[in-house]
């Protein structure tokens, strides 16, 4: 992101919470203010002062990456040394700190170590705030590691078949990510058959995947640090009746919350139009997470789409809407899109077919 851009959202947090001085430690708020990818150390952001402090594993990097002054921790000249003279150059009498994700322990070292005086100001949710709207050079990142996704999965339809093991259909489904270029995962693979597929965050395993399970694929890659997320559910062989009635009634809840999805809803009520599709099919108890959950450099980002979501939806948000049915003892079906929320609308970023398929 532009530096001037940044300076701007950088002063308007300063305002907001009234505080002198921002430190930030947790590496994806790191990664979005200042550009550096280390994810290793921290911030210090007052008016005139931008500082990224990292250790020498990381300097050259963080001089390539951001336009911050970089300024290596070591031995002889530590983290809180280097905040104290930050806080002095600065003229801050007050501090804000991330209480949503700094440890305690580190919390208290710096509350020992640096002036007794200071103020600390707890920042709740608001850096993260600055990061629910999404730039359009940020959604095509986005749209690429979402287009990677697709390409895997074409793929790994012609690499599944009875015999494999879960463990080696998800080794397999990532190699796929890696070889259209994706640089990481967002999260470890869900690759689940049969009746492990009745567990939402099932864990790939010894199971070898049989004639007539279903497979539930839940998997997301990065692209120069933005994440993916998509789900597929496909049969091995030939659907049965209640497979496919199941795998019905999730694929019309999802097309029941995209035609209503737009700016100016709640998540709660785009939730609702998918929950009670699902509740209206009698399988209301087997849908137990919401809807879905914005994405950008971490997984699970604000806002969401669920019983619960009272943030006005905006355009420039990026929001999963991934529904479900789960039947204990016989399994389950996810699908899940990632769509960026448009001024009358939605933007699609999965392209991958979502008709029930039988290999």
């Amino acid at each position: 992101m532009e530096y001037t851009i940044m300076q701007t959202k950088i002063s308007q947090l300063l305002q907001t919470v009234e505080a002198d001085a921002l430190i930030i430690t947790d590496p994806f708020n790191m990664r979005y203010l200042s550009g550096f990818s280390g994810g290793e150390g921290a911030l210090f952001l007052a008016k005139d002062r931008l500082v990224l402090i990292t250790d020498s594993r990381y300097t050259e990097a963080a001089e390539r990456e951001s336009s911050f002054t970089v300024i290596e921790e070591n031995r002889s000249h530590p983290r809180m040394q280097i905040f104290r003279e930050c806080l002095k150059e600065a003229g801050a009498a007050s501090i804000g700190y991330e209480d949503l994700s700094l440890r305690c322990a580190e919390f208290d070292r710096m509350r020992s170590e640096l002036p007794e005086e200071l103020n600390w100001i707890p920042l709740g949710d608001q850096v993260d705030r600055t990061r629910r709207i999404k730039t359009p050079e940020e959604i095509e990142l986005l749209a690429k590691a979402e287009a990677i996704g697709d390409q895997a999965f074409l793929e790994i339809l012609k690499i599944l078949q009875p015999g494999m093991t879960e463990l080696e259909a998800a080794a397999e489904l990532e190699y796929q990510m890696r070889k259209a270029g994706a640089g990481g995962f967002s999260f470890d693979t869900i690759m689940a058959s049969g009746k492990n597929t009745s567990m939402p965050h099932a864990v790939p395993s010894e199971k070898k995947l049989e004639q007539g399970d279903f497979v539930t694929m839940d998997f997301g890659c990065t692209w120069q640090g933005y994440c993916s997320d998509m789900t597929r559910t496909i049969v091995l062989g030939e659907a049965d009746e209640k497979q496919r009635e199941i795998y019905q009634t999730v694929l019309a809840a999802q097309e029941a919350a995209l035609s209503v999805l737009r700016p100016g809803l709640t998540g709660q009520e785009v939730d609702k139009a998918a929950r009670d599709l699902i509740s209206d099919a009698g399988y209301g108890a087997y849908f137990g997470h919401g809807l879905g959950h914005s994405v950008g450099l971490f997984i699970h980002e604000e806002p969401r789409l669920s019983p619960t979501g009272l943030d006005v939806l905006e355009a420039g948000m990026i929001e999963t809407v991934e529904p479900g049915i789960y039947v204990p003892g016989f399994g389950g079906v996810r699908i899940e899109d990632m769509v960026v929320l448009t001024e009358d609308g939605y933007r699609n970023l999965a392209s991958s077919p979502k008709c029930l398929i039988e290999l």
